[in-house]
């Protein structure tokens, strides 16, 4: 396997097809929100430069902001050392989270079980 060139084939999908992609805004550095992504959604995402996931809870293709207007626009995509995880750089339109947060990662878990944020 070439280290900086990667086939689609060659990345590593767990036994649905699927590869977490982190989604990162690609100026601020925040995490945005983890999904998933499968071969097709992988493709659709580098034709229409709009972020594309497989909704494991609707069991189809989904664009980041079809509904809600919340777009991610495709700015590059990198994969971890083991070929098992993306990094989804986007320019985010609006929030990321279903909840209104920017992101989904707006709550700590302390030591003591604890969460704090929002």
């Amino acid at each position: 396997m070439n280290v900086n060139r990667l086939q689609y084939n060659e990345l590593k999908y767990n036994e649905e097809g699927l590869i977490p992609a982190i989604i990162q805004d690609v100026d601020t550095r925040e995490v945005l929100m983890l999904a998933w992504m499968n071969r097709e959604s992988l493709t659709l995402s580098f034709q229409t430069k709009k972020a594309t996931f497989w909704s494991r809870s609707r069991n189809k293709i989904w664009v980041k902001g079809e509904e809600s207007g919340n777009i991610q626009t495709l700015v590059n995509i990198y994969y971890d050392c083991d070929a098992d995880t993306l990094l989804v750089m986007v320019k985010q339109k609006g929030v990321a989270c279903h909840t209104g947060s920017r992101t989904c990662f707006y709550r700590e878990l302390t030591e003591k079980g604890e969460t704090s944020g929002e």
